[in-house]
């Protein structure tokens, strides 16, 4: 991009802030209805519209639309579509890894194998967990939630965390077992939660 059109662009972020734009789409019928919801949601001036552009804001940055992204701690895999019809299956029609010292893209096949590899590891992680929390054995839940009361519930878990792994304010106490900051997730592995952090019950 040019520094005349940075400049333009800074000077027209100045004077139209907090200001209104009307936006006007021409779509075929099918897709305009799929695409609403999405476009209305995307145009929320609030937390929620916040989160869902910061979710696909990597779309423009890449040439390809994006089918998956997996993400480590440090490395990511992207599949790239559109998919491509393949014999009786479908294969992407590449890929990108990017890690500390490596960007190199995939080609279909590399693309397919390796995408598969990340699910196969996401499914047995999230079997792992549904058997150690005893998922198996309780109700299932309704997918759908009371938006207000979990965002409560949600914030109330967070604050008793950040209670609970923030180093005490009072001076003289002496310090014991629930005075050390995480004291309580000392033994799980990658600094992830106890199972009674993890169920926002207060604990010492």
């Amino acid at each position: 991009m040019s520094i005349f059109r940075r400049a333009i662009d800074r000077l027209a972020n100045r004077f139209w802030a907090g200001r209104k734009v009307t936006l006007r789409f021409t779509a075929d019928y099918r897709i305009a209805g799929f695409t609403l919801p999405l476009i209305e949601r995307l145009l929320l001036d609030n937390d929620d519209g916040e989160a869902y552009r910061c979710s696909i804001a990597q779309w423009t940055l890449n040439e390809r639309p994006s089918l998956h992204i997996y993400r480590g701690e440090l490395s990511s895999l992207r599949i790239d579509g559109p998919l491509q019809k393949a014999g009786v299956s479908y294969l992407p029609l590449g890929g990108l890894i990017e890690s500390p010292g490596v960007t190199t893209h995939l080609d279909p096949v590399e693309a397919h194998r390796l995408g598969g590899r990340v699910q196969e590891a996401v499914e047995r992680a999230i079997r792992d967990w549904i058997v150690e929390h005893g998922l198996y054995d309780q109700p299932r839940q309704r997918r759908e939630i009371d938006r207000p009361k979990t965002d409560r519930e949600a914030r109330a878990v967070i604050a008793r965390w950040v209670d609970e792994h923030s180093p005490k304010r009072a001076t003289g106490a002496m310090p014991n077992a629930s005075d050390r900051r995480g004291d309580c997730c000392s033994d799980e592995p990658h600094g992830s939660l106890c199972d009674a952090c993890r169920k926002g019950s207060d604990h010492a």
